[in-house]
Formats: structure tokens, C-alpha cells, sequence
């Protein structure tokens, strides 16, 4: 297969080059060449997607693109310009206006309103879904045929977010480790590597229809407890209420005053609890979360620039003491 990859530079995208090569297939990598490499044995052509694609690829017929990208624009360009591809498209549970309702799937969950401009996400972060829906309608619409992914939260060695590389990180290093919310709160992850290989077979597979990338829904308490597991844990994890994180001040999801995979209640009980059949049964498999801890803190310790989000030990520390 002549697999065209948009990016093949960062995490999901890196890692389906990675994951297409090792099939032995012929990969092109198409990115501006500033945020990362491409892997081993893959073509990188460099392009800025604001500009038209380079002649290095239009002239080519590639069997199917892999696109990750969320300007609308962008997109619509790059499905004119390479008309013949079965297209996999990379989206986002972002796109559905629903988050409360557990066990969703893409035929019963309501999507935003498409934004089918270029908006400045630093300004309005809010236009990430209704861009990642008009990215979709572009795919449906122009590509020969199709696969659209919703992921959900995508983990694993290379994550830019830093949201789950905060805990095996935390738990590797004992003591008393605040967690939030309740245990049997509902949590929901993949590995970057198992959603890239999947990616793959579907390009392999012309695999049409929409689907959300996700691993089965578990539990907040079984991400943490299987996580210290394979990370040596010998600590104690101290659950706070929601209603006093968000008394203190403490901000839910990612960022350096958040606890990490923590969701507000009940307005997101259904973000991490979609029903992931539709996509087993498309023939996506998972690792055990044990693998993907371990290999994670052992890419945090190899790249001390690797990025983690959320609170320091001095604030959790105060926290813990009720201060």
C-alpha cells in the first residue's frame, strides 16, 4: 500500500508512519518539519498546508491518506487535491455536543454544529469540535470512501498533552496521592499505538463508516490502581470529593493547576463512557493499561523534556492537608 500520512511527525500521527512501515508499506509523511521527525524508512515531504500541495505529491496515487488535522480548510483542500484516496480521517469525541450520556455511539450521539471557518483556538477554544465536524463533512464529501475515528483520550509514550504521563509519574514515586472525584467514576483510554495500528487497517481494509477510537469504559479507580501496579505503587491514594477540589480552586482535565482525567459531575458522565463495540468489532484491539504505564514512565525517564501536566507536590501536599 502507498500510504500518505498528513503529519507523521507527532504521537498519533508518528506513530501510524511507524505502525505502516513495519507492515511494510511505502509511506510518505507529509509535514512543515518543525515539531518532530518522521520515522525510519518513510518519505518526509515537506508542506505547509496552507500552501497548495507540492507537485511530490499530487502526482502520485496514493492508496489512502491518514489526516489528523482540525482546519477546515485545510482539509478540504487536501481531499480536492489528492481525489482517489480512501481517506482515514482522525476527528474527536470533541465533535459530539453530547457529553453527559453514558454509552454513546456515533449513531446515537448529536454532533455541534460544523464551523466551517479556520477559528483560533487560543482565543475560542470551543471551536475544536464544531471544526473537527466540518473536517468530517469535507472527508464524507469529497473522498472516494472514507473512514472517520472519534478519538477519545489517546495515552502512551509521546503524549504532548501530559495528561496521563501525570500519573505514572506520581504514582512511581509513593507516599499519599491525592485522587479526585470518586473511584467508580467512569474512565475511558487507548494507547496511542493500538489506536495507530487500527488506523492502518483501515486504510488496508478501505474500512468505511464512523467510529469512535476508544478503549472499553472502566473505571477511575482501576486506571489509577492498575497504573501504580505496574509502576511499583506502595502508597496510599486519597480520594477528594469533587466538591472540594472545585472549592479549592483545583481545574479538572489538564493544565498546571489541574488533577489530571479528572471530569466535572454529572455534565461529563458520558465523555470517558462511550460504548466501544462498534469499534472492537471493526476489529480494534487494546493492550493491557499495565503495558502502556510501564512504557510510558520509562519514555518519561528517557526524555526529561517530555511534557506532564498538572499540580506540583507542594500544592498536592496542601491540598492533602486541607489547606
Amino acid at each position: 500500500m502507498q500510504l500518505l500520512v498528513l503529519g507523521g511527525t507527532v504521537f498519533l500521527s508518528r506513530a501510524v508512519a511507524a505502525a505502516a512501515v513495519a507492515r511494510g508499506h511505502t509511506v510518505v509523511c507529509a509535514a512543515r518539519g518543525v515539531s518532530g521527525s518522521a520515522p525510519e524508512r518513510t518519505e518526509l515531504v515537506v508542506w505547509d498546508r496552507d500552501e497548495p500541495a507540492p507537485v511530490a505529491l499530487t502526482a502520485r496515487r496514493f492508496d489512502a491518506v491518514v489526516d489528523v488535522a482540525r482546519h477546515p480548510s485545510r482539509v478540504r483542500a487536501a481531499v480536492a487535491a489528492l481525489p482517489h484516496a480512501h481517506w482515514v480521517f482522525v476527528s474527536s469525541i470533541s465533535a459530539y455536543a453530547d457529553d453527559a450520556t453514558p454509552g454513546g455511539t456515533p449513531s446515537t450521539l448529536p454532533l455541534h454544529e460544523p464551523r466551517t471557518d479556520d477559528a483560533d483556538l487560543s482565543v475560542e477554544p470551543e471551536a475544536y469540535g464544531p471544526m473537527k465536524v466540518a473536517c468530517e463533512q469535507a472527508v464524507l464529501a469529497g473522498a472516494p470512501t472514507a473512514t472517520v475515528v472519534r478519538p477519545g483520550l489517546v495515552v502512551g509514550p509521546g503524549d504532548p498533552s501530559g495528561r496521563y504521563s501525570y500519573w505514572p509519574r506520581r504514582l512511581s514515586e509513593g507516599g499519599r496521592v491525592l485522587a479526585p472525584g470518586r473511584p467508580d467514576d467512569s474512565a475511558q483510554v487507548i494507547d496511542v499505538r493500538d489506536l495507530a495500528e487500527w488506523l492502518v487497517t483501515c486504510a488496508e481494509q478501505r474500512t468505511g463508516g464512523i467510529f469512535d477510537g476508544i478503549g472499553p469504559v472502566t473505571t477511575l479507580g482501576e486506571v489509577l490502581g492498575r497504573t501504580g501496579s505496574a509502576v511499583g505503587f506502595d502508597g496510599e491514594l486519597v480520594w477528594m470529593p469533587q466538591e472540594d477540589l472545585e472549592a479549592a480552586g483545583v481545574a479538572p482535565w489538564s493544565g498546571p493547576d489541574s488533577i489530571p482525567l479528572w471530569l466535572p459531575r454529572p455534565a461529563y458522565d458520558g465523555m470517558l463512557a462511550h460504548d466501544a463495540t462498534p469499534s472492537l468489532r471493526a476489529g480494534l484491539t487494546v493492550r493491557p493499561l499495565e503495558e502502556t504505564a510501564r512504557d510510558t514512565l520509562a519514555w518519561l525517564a528517557a526524555d526529561p523534556a517530555a511534557p506532564v501536566t498538572g499540580i506540583g507536590r507542594e500544592r498536592e501536599a496542601e491540598l492533602l492537608a486541607g489547606g
